[in-house]
């Protein structure tokens, strides 16, 4: 039978999770503690460590099945026996998207070879190249060659992110080289003109998670959003004038986000409400400010939490904000990362954003949304001169927040900004 893998314990209050990709596959060789599958859990990506070390032998579950902290979703054969040993092909319900003759037909594609066709890869092929579900289905819907891409995601393993750019690259990928006498793949079929088609994916327990929490501070909140401005001339400025001074000595960029924290951190010491939350009947306040910032990561937007943000330096807001993106980038938060948050900033201006309404993320009573900076005529001592201004937008619970400490929260924020020195002197 071999040695169990289960899986792990997820967290406080995770019970089970769904299983987003095989990181082996039958017959491969694999060492203690070595990753063999990505679960997905409702923040976070989870790796499966092997128990032993040995040959991976069978996946009782397939990508996408939910699974139980606890249950048992693969073998391994324990003392490294020869992959020659061990199965041959990949479990039907596991590995195996293709029925019937297909699949005994389907091989992984030889050293220098391409798929018969980029637009009908199998599952034998993909899980060859170590392909997610998600990176299958852009390489089959761009036509691009994915065993002449270079991954660079972890282990070297392909991105969606890498299939696009290969998509959009000016010159098209070049075929892979054929063995002597065999004929080019003639390219897959392409839609018809004026075709219309339309594709079903199951909603990631990520993307659930997100929609269910966002629905929930809906239906619960008060929720009421409220505008202000802010003119970035003097933060740019400092910014410009310290980023090589600070980067040399904290091994950091200096951001625009450590000045906004410092700003929360600072209006919060006026309006205590906003970092409040409501439980049952009562109000608790919190005599801190745990962070959380919005970071976008591949599969759906994360909120990593930085702690005590009010009693943090602007070099160790910074490198808890890069070490954040990081791992969002590589998959690697941690349930822990995300727990707790008493207030929420979220930075839609990096993606071109010039004005929105955010939600609140429960239980918490406010979030921040920050946007754009954009040139735009403003009068400055009874003239018409250009500045880069950035709409600030404040969401909040309406139960908890009256109008007025909502509109002093953002005036707080706007005069730290356009006056850093503020923060500096505690004003």
């Amino acid at each position: 039978m071999g040695i169990e893998v289960k899986v792990p314990a997820l967290g406080e209050s995770i019970t089970e999770a769904t299983l987003g990709q095989w990181l082996k596959k039958p017959g491969e060789t694999v060492a203690a503690d070595e990753p063999v599958a990505s679960l997905e859990t409702d923040k976070v990506s989870v790796e499966v460590p092997s128990p032993v070390a040995g040959v991976f032998g069978e996946a009782l579950v397939g990508e996408g099945d939910t699974v139980n902290v606890g249950a048992v979703i693969a073998t391994i054969s324990e003392g490294g026996a020869a992959a020659a040993s061990a199965p041959a092909s990949a479990p039907a319900k596991a590995m195996a998207g293709a029925e019937g003759p297909q699949s005994s037909q389907a091989a992984a594609p030889a050293a220098g070879s391409a798929p018969a066709s980029a637009n009908d890869i199998t599952d034998e092929q993909a899980q060859a190249l170590r392909l997610s579900p998600a990176v299958r289905r852009a390489v089959q819907e761009t036509g691009v060659n994915a065993a002449a891409l270079t991954g660079s995601g972890k282990d070297g393993r392909l991105t969606k992110e890498d299939v696009l750019k290969a998509a959009s690259a000016p010159a098209p990928q070049a075929l892979a080289p054929t063995q002597q006498g065999e004929q080019p793949s003639a390219p897959g079929p392409r839609p018809a003109p004026g075709e219309r088609k339309e594709e079903r994916v199951r909603m990631t327990r990520l993307r659930q998670t997100i929609a269910t929490r966002l629905k929930e501070a809906q239906n619960t909140a008060a929720l009421l959003t409220t505008f202000n401005d802010v003119d970035m001339t003097e933060v740019i400025a400092a910014r410009a004038r310290y980023k090589d001074l600070f980067e040399k000595k904290h091994g950091i960029r200096l951001g625009f986000m450590g000045f906004f924290v410092k700003a929360v951190a600072l209006a919060a010491r006026d309006v205590p409400a906003v970092n409040a939350r409501i439980d049952g009947d009562e109000i608790v306040y919190h005599d801190y400010l745990d962070v959380s910032v919005a970071v976008s990561a591949p599969k759906g937007l994360v909120v990593p939490v930085i702690r005590s943000a009010d009693r943090m330096s602007f070099a160790e807001i910074e490198q808890a904000i890069a070490g954040f993106g990081k791992k969002a980038k590589e998959g690697t938060l941690t349930q822990a990362d995300m727990a707790g948050g008493t207030f929420t900033i979220s930075n839609g201006g990096v993606f071109g954003s010039l004005l929105s309404t955010p939600i609140i993320n429960p239980p918490q009573s406010a979030v921040l949304g920050m946007h754009r900076i954009e040139e735009r005529p403003v009068v400055k001592d009874g003239q018409i001169v250009a500045r880069p201004m950035m709409y600030l937008a404040l969401s909040y619970d309406h139960r908890l927040i009256d109008g007025r400490e909502a509109v002093t929260f953002l005036v707080r924020i706007k005069e730290a900004i356009e006056d850093p020195t503020r923060l500096l002197i505690d004003l």
